[in-house]
């Protein structure tokens, strides 16, 4: 529901927006304040962006806590672990395209962090963005990556991964039998549909109702003046910029956030038994729900640390 209220909120939004150095944030300013509604719509986009992240995260959270990555579902673990890589992207690209003194530091900082990858880091960074924050040449890049080179394989695999999971079976339920033998669950389709109606209808309610009262963030125009603002990643990237406190550039912002991926993504490939599939905090699971539990305390900590800071 969020990743069609993103979609849909961003189309409009299309409408006026204006990629390039000298237009960028009067059209954000434009759709905020002159727009009808645009500051609706813009807020929205934003709240929503937000709210997916933390969905996803709490969603993996889940599937790890109830075993529900183990065969035969290796596959559509994969595919979430990769739907979390592009819902952060996408944030993260939707941050970049505001152009305000914010978002500037968090692209230079970020192509920085790119640059730092040996030998290939030159080339990358040409690819994900192509110039410097906030010139015509890099947001035409983000842009395109934005609403083309990651929101459309995301949308993709998202109809994917729901596909799937109906495909193997349903929600993993317990395990039963001397066997282990994998127990599923497929509701019945109109109670799926009816279930999922509900909660996307309170989902949007309370998005409109935040979006009402709550503006997403906009800052002053990018001028390039690090010592007027204090400069700060993106919430869901703080815990990167800590470790940049204690460790080079490279294993801060690149190893340790593809490390976490990589954790995540062989999983199920490490932990093969059937026993304890879809048990809460089955015992037999204790291990990988510790360290689990240890890695999420470690970069919400983080987080939290560097909103404080």
């Amino acid at each position: 529901m969020l990743f069609l209220v993103l979609a849909v909120t961003g189309v409009m939004e299309m409408f006026y927006y204006n990629p390039t150095a000298d237009g960028a944030a009067a059209s954000i300013r434009l759709i905020t304040y002159v727009v009808p509604y645009g500051w609706l719509i813009r807020n929205m986009h934003h709240w929503a962006a937000q709210a997916m992240v933390i969905v996803v995260a709490l969603h993996m959270a889940r599937v790890i806590f109830t075993g529900a990555y183990k065969p035969h579902r290796q596959l559509n673990w994969v595919i979430g672990v990769v739907l979390l890589a592009l819902t952060v992207a996408l944030d993260f690209t939707g941050h970049a395209l505001k152009c305000d003194d914010q978002s500037v530091w968090a692209v230079t900082t970020g192509g920085g962090l790119i640059r730092s990858i040996p030998l290939l880091g030159n080339a990358l960074y040409n690819i994900a963005i192509g110039g410097a924050a906030c010139t015509s040449a890099a947001l035409i890049r983000l842009y395109s990556w934005h609403v083309l080179g990651i929101a459309l394989p995301a949308a993709i695999l998202i109809g994917y991964h729901f596909f799937r999971v109906r495909r193997d079976g349903g929600i993993a339920r317990s395990v039963v039998g001397q066997d282990a033998i994998l127990s599923y669950t497929n509701l019945p389709r109109v109670e799926l549909v009816r279930k999922e109606a509900l909660f996307a209808l309170i989902a949007m309610a309370v998005l409109i109702l935040v979006s009402v009262f709550f503006n997403a963030p906009l800052g002053k125009p990018a001028d390039f003046a690090p010592s007027d603002v204090h400069i700060q990643a993106p919430w869901f990237f703080l815990w990167a910029q800590e470790l940049l406190r204690l460790f080079s550039p490279f294993v801060a912002g690149v190893l340790a956030p593809l490390g976490v991926l990589v954790l995540l993504a062989i999983l199920p490939f490490v932990e093969k038994r059937p026993d304890g599939t879809g048990v809460y905090f089955a015992k037999e699971l204790r291990p990988i729900h510790v360290a689990f539990a240890v890695l999420a305390a470690l970069v919400v900590g983080l987080t939290v640390r560097g909103g404080l800071r």
